[in-house]
């Protein structure tokens, strides 16, 4: 037994009172650390979330099936946590400097219509994409960068007051050589930020990583409120801030986010919170790795995103997602293809129909198990899926556990990732006119081989309908074919 083993047994032999010793990748100490929440037995989590100028693509998704992974083992392990996803509505330029167009401008200008209008059909667009996914989103606030206008306008004033900020025609600006430790985030202090904004591109700007709180209105600007510095909008940096302290406080538990937030938007965030408060604003940072398509990043400015409803246009059911990304770490920079993609829901499928044939043999009774134990100790281990997966797939195919033992260890996996083991979704018979006209050759060439006694030939085909995403088996009155719900 491991290290982490023991000390994760002896841990819990000694209190079953307290949950279970966890540890995370903390990216502010470079470091996994045993996770410690400043309230016992609550956690106060916040993610960043989507500028709804457009849907989420997958690569987007990705962060919050890794937020929701982090948000189901803390739960599981006795938590109460208490969660909030931003919207941004306003604010987020095109580059994330302090120069260009509003996102939210370019979406309503592409579509002919509001931000606002725009901001509710993504919005709504985005909640749907992770009940979807699994994430359970009615215990989840949803606040929007415009709700939340007041405290980002005294939050700046905060940091005015105290010395922090300066006003130049451009707006308000935050001095980032007055927070001595500017860049932290990352091990970043001393390194040159620009978030591409140089000092030249702003009149009046002082460094090259300052940063708008609030900037002065546009001729055209569609969103724009009254402010001390006259009418304007916030800067982008300043929006979570803001909600995070009025929805979770000035001190929070976990901050999540893409790796690409790291270098400068969260250290931004931790630069205007900890000169306003003059207190550690986030215990633990914690960011997923990108998503990329050909070894490049997904990002719709490089037009190579693929959209959830892409997803399940093909035949996939929408939890093959979820699985393909817990078959690699969080931190680990994962690249998707329709093959990958497939393999995970070719998968995800044969562990389904494990689960029934479990589910009958144990009468859905179940026992505990080291496997469990296993288990439970590899996601305790900062989320470490790919470890658990193994643990999972090697259990249930193991003879030396009883079917209680890994029913017992189904029901563990599914509180942990997600994938609807417990209560498998069935799969509808297809009828002819629901068969693509290439797999209705292959099931007759199947049929073909299979009568012929070339049972070799008809595994191969069956295996091909499979990638395709469909189900064949041999019925008593010939081949049936199921498809992915």
């Amino acid at each position: 037994m491991g290290l982490f083993a023991r000390l994760f047994k002896k841990r819990e032999a000694a209190d079953h009172n307290r949950p279970a010793p966890i540890f995370f990748a903390n990216t502010l100490s470079g470091r996994k650390e045993l996770f410690v929440p400043q309230r016992p037995g609550i956690v106060l989590f916040y993610s960043c979330g989507p500028t709804v100028y457009g849907p989420a693509h997958i690569g987007n998704l990705r962060a919050y099936i890794f937020s929701d992974t982090i948000a189901r083992v803390l739960e599981a392990t006795g938590y109460r946590v208490r969660r909030v996803i931003n919207i941004t509505d306003v604010g987020h330029l095109v580059g994330d400097g302090d120069r260009g167009e509003d996102k939210m401008a370019v979406g309503a200008e592409r579509e002919k219509t509001t931000p606002e209008a725009i901001a509710e059909r993504y919005t709504r667009q985005f909640i749907e994409d992770l009940d979807t996914l699994a994430i359970t989103t009615s215990d989840i606030q949803f606040p929007r960068a415009t709700a939340y206008i007041k405290e980002q306008i005294a939050l700046a004033k905060t940091l005015e007051e105290k010395g922090f900020a300066y006003y130049i025609p451009d707006g308000l600006y935050f001095d980032t050589q007055k927070f001595p430790g500017y860049g932290k985030l990352g091990d970043l202090v001393g390194v040159k930020l620009e978030a591409g904004a140089r000092v030249g591109l702003v009149k009046g700007k002082r460094h090259s990583s300052d940063f708008a709180l609030w900037r002065t209105a546009k001729q055209g600007d569609l969103q724009q409120w009254d402010s001390p510095w006259g009418r304007g909008n916030p800067g982008w940096h300043v929006e979570c801030s803001a909600m995070a302290r009025s929805l979770l406080g000035q001190e929070i538990d976990i901050h999540t986010g893409g790796e690409d937030h790291i270098a400068i938007h969260h250290n931004n965030e931790i630069a205007q919170s900890e000169a306003a408060s003059g207190r550690t604003f986030v215990h633990y940072w914690m960011h997923s790795a990108f998503l990329t398509m050909n070894g490049e990043k997904a990002s719709k400015s490089l037009g190579n995103v693929v959209y959830l409803s892409d997803v399940v246009a093909k035949g996939f059911h929408p939890l093959a997602l979820r699985y393909f990304f817990l078959q690699a770490h969080y931190r680990t920079p994962l690249s998707f293809s329709w093959d990958a993609l497939a393999g995970a829901g070719n998968a995800l499928d044969r562990l389904w129909k494990l689960s029934d044939e479990i589910a009958e043999e144990s009468r859905e009774k179940s026992a505990p198990s080291e496997a469990r134990d296993r288990f439970l100790v590899a996601m305790r281990d900062d989320l470490a899926t790919p470890q658990a997966l193994g643990i999972l797939w090697e259990t249930l195919r193991s003879e030396e556990y009883t079917p209680e033992e890994k029913w017992g260890l189904l029901q563990d996996a599914e509180v942990h990732l997600g994938l609807s083991l417990t209560m498998p979704p069935l799969a509808p018979e297809m009828t002819p006119a629901d068969i693509p006209e290439d797999v209705r050759t292959l099931l007759a060439k199947r049929e073909d081989a299979r009568l012929s006694k070339d049972f070799t030939q008809a595994d191969r085909i069956r295996d091909e309908i499979l990638n395709r995403g469909y189900h064949v088996e041999d019925g008593p009155n010939g081949p049936v074919l199921t498809g992915r719900v």
